[in-house]
């Protein structure tokens, strides 16, 4: 789903991650095909370009941006359980499922929902085999790649 145009459009290994926002809040990020990255048009994009950088270079770095408010309030719980999952960590649908008192696939339709990929860590939450389950509402192909260098790279 694209929320082009975007604020900025940083480069990263394999993809490219696009940002939107307003003049206070970031309204979504996306993983995009890779592209040539796009400058940042405010200050809260060019933060969120220094912020997503210092990710990428330390999978542990905490994001500090104000995010807009986005999603129901189901969506909200699923996100907030999946926030406090720590870099390098994953749980499966299951289990965060089971901390919020639902089923592992709403919380799947949660994750795909998520308009802050990265920030709200959602490539942390995997089948109950450790099999990557799905990502972005995909079953495969170019984010389902994604997922797997988000993980490889927390793990590194």
């Amino acid at each position: 789903m694209s929320r082009a145009p975007y604020a900025a459009v940083l480069s990263a290994p394999t993809f490219a991650i696009g940002v939107c926002c307003n003049d206070d809040e970031i309204t979504a990020i996306e993983y995009l095909e890779p592209r040539t990255g796009i400058a940042p048009k405010t200050p809260l994009a060019k933060e969120a370009v220094r912020q997503l950088r210092a990710w990428l270079k330390d999978p542990r770095f905490e994001f500090g941006l104000p995010l807009a408010p986005a999603g129901t309030h189901f969506q909200r719980k699923v996100w907030e359980q999946i926030s406090e999952i720590p870099a390098g960590q994953t749980k499966s649908y299951g289990a965060v499922a089971a901390a919020i008192h639902s089923g592992p696939r709403a919380v799947g339709n949660a994750c795909g929902a998520n308009p802050y990929p990265i920030v709200v860590p959602c490539h942390r939450v995997v089948g109950a085999n450790q099999g990557l389950g799905g990502f972005a509402r995909q079953r495969g192909g170019f984010l389902l790649d994604i997922k797997k260098w988000l993980l490889q790279h927390e793990h590194g």
